[in-house]
């Protein structure tokens, strides 16, 4: 808490015939004044109080200080306002305004049980690390932690945020699967040297619908993501069939995934998908003539020249059926790059080149939203021992990337930050300078007059303050 001491006045170099005095006598001032907007947008989806509900508390209220939901909120908009580490937390924890946005109501600290506490209305880095390593030492009998995280329904939760965004049954819903790279410093659990990405990993799995994230796992790099990502479909073809019967499922994918056990699934539950198919001698054998005819056209040009075509194809050992391949022939100045995908859809659907363009390679927006989420919102961050502390992590900063993704999709459409990345609406909307006052009826937040983006605040506020609809899919 601020004292009421006088502040020492530190002397600077002057300028004309004005002397430059500073102290440290401007009481509580904050950096992250925008995450007011997170908060709008949390208590308007109450997605950290459903996320909060994951958890069982087995503490005793009567030594209990914080609630699941204030340390989550604490976590996670801390996430979002760019602290990735715990450590942040012992200074974070003297904020009023990050407090406002936990859901305390006491913003000054002035009601903490310890006195040394008092003053510091949030929790300090060790809370919040018995939070998170709940998730391998959790449990009802365990005597500092006393938490237990259920990862189901956490995995449920995602799911059910994304179809809660459509306002009507949506006639298709396109599903797109990745794995990336978490790297790894230490000796973690589960850890694995993975050829491709030169450096010891997780591979978490992610699967995107557009720009909403739709589901997250976290996988050792030992395997391959085929298995887990099954289990995955399975549940979320469930999930959507549950709410949306009618609705179209398309999964596209890498070649990674162009397995015979996710194209049988797919087959089997009446789901159309996508994937790209591993260039081989033989494939390359049924393509002949369309590369000489792209390297003649690419000669003659000096440009890239692409030549598409189809054929049935089934390898003799791996496939139980021949299906249907698109192939792209493409020569570019260079030399050749030919691409393969694998898909259910017929002819009718897409001839070969709308088929690889317009839908195949619009899975690229989903690399855009992965660095989102592993650059923008560090959930690279694999820092426990334990991978299933680690699996925590990541779904932290997963609904780290939902509350911001949602307030762009909600609050944003329509302003200069409508296509920003989560990491420029931080920089441009949430990392507000302010003076927090707090009295007994208010918290009165003096935001910097010199903020470039006040008119998208003020319409990011206003859409956020209209009456609840469905955001648009």
């Amino acid at each position: 808490m601020q004292t009421q001491c006088i502040a020492e006045q530190l002397e600077f170099q002057g300028i004309g015939s004005r002397r430059v005095v500073a102290d440290f006598s401007g009481g509580h001032v904050t950096s992250d004044a925008g995450a007011l907007l997170l908060r709008e947008y949390d208590q308007r989806r109450n997605i950290i109080g459903r996320f909060a509900q994951c958890f069982e508390d087995h503490r005793d209220p009567e030594r209990t200080e914080f609630s699941v939901a204030e340390l989550l909120a604490q976590r996670v908009m801390g996430i979002a306002l760019g602290y990735e580490d715990v450590n942040d937390h012992d200074t974070l924890r003297n904020d009023p305004l990050l407090a406002v946005c936990a859901g305390r109501a006491d913003v000054e600290g002035a009601a903490r049980k310890r006195r040394r506490d008092q003053g510091a209305p949030l929790a300090g880095k060790s809370t919040l690390n018995r939070l998170e390593v709940c998730a391998e030492r959790g449990g009802q009998t365990k005597r500092y932690h006393r938490l237990t995280a259920d990862f189901e329904k956490m995995d449920a939760l995602l799911a059910e945020l994304f179809l809660d965004s459509f306002a009507a049954p949506p006639g298709e819903i396109i599903l797109d699967i990745d794995t990336t790279d978490a790297l790894l410093h230490g000796l973690q659990e589960g850890r694995f040297f993975h050829g491709y990405y030169d450096a010891w990993c997780y591979t978490p799995l992610y699967v995107f619908c557009g720009d909403f994230l739709v589901a997250v796992e976290m996988l050792s790099a030992h395997s391959s993501a085929v298995v887990p990502a099954h289990f995955v479909l399975k549940r979320l073809t469930a999930q959507i069939r549950a709410r949306f019967p009618k609705a179209r499922i398309i999964v596209r994918g890498d070649s990674g995934f162009g397995d015979d056990l996710l194209m049988c699934f797919c087959e089997r539950e009446g789901l159309d998908y996508v994937f790209g198919l591993a260039g081989n001698a033989r494939l390359d054998r049924r393509i002949q003539n369309e590369k000489k005819l792209a390297r003649r056209t690419c000669r003659e040009t000096g440009r890239p020249a692409r030549v598409f075509s189809e054929f049935a194809y089934k390898p003799v050992k791996t496939w139980d059926r021949e299906r249907r391949v698109v192939a792209k022939a493409e020569h570019l100045p260079d030399g050749p790059n030919p691409r393969f995908v694998v898909t259910s859809l017929g002819a009718g659907a897409y001839d070969p080149r709308a088929l690889y363009e317009d839908l195949y390679c619009a899975r690229g927006n989903m690399e855009n939203r992965i660095k989102e989420q592993q650059l923008d919102l560090f959930a690279d961050r694999c820092s426990t021992h334990w991978i299933r502390s680690n699996t925590l992590r990541l779904y932290e900063h997963a609904f780290a990337y939902v509350l911001v993704s949602g307030l762009r999709r909600e609050a944003l459409a329509g302003t200069r930050l409508e296509t920003a990345s989560c990491a420029g609406i931080r920089l441009r909307l949430l990392k507000i300078g302010a003076l927090v006052r707090v009295s007994v009826r208010r918290v009165w937040v003096a935001m910097a007059s010199a903020h470039p983006w006040q008119d998208v605040f003020q319409q990011a506020l206003a859409a956020l303050r209209s009456p609840p609809g469905a955001a648009p899919a």
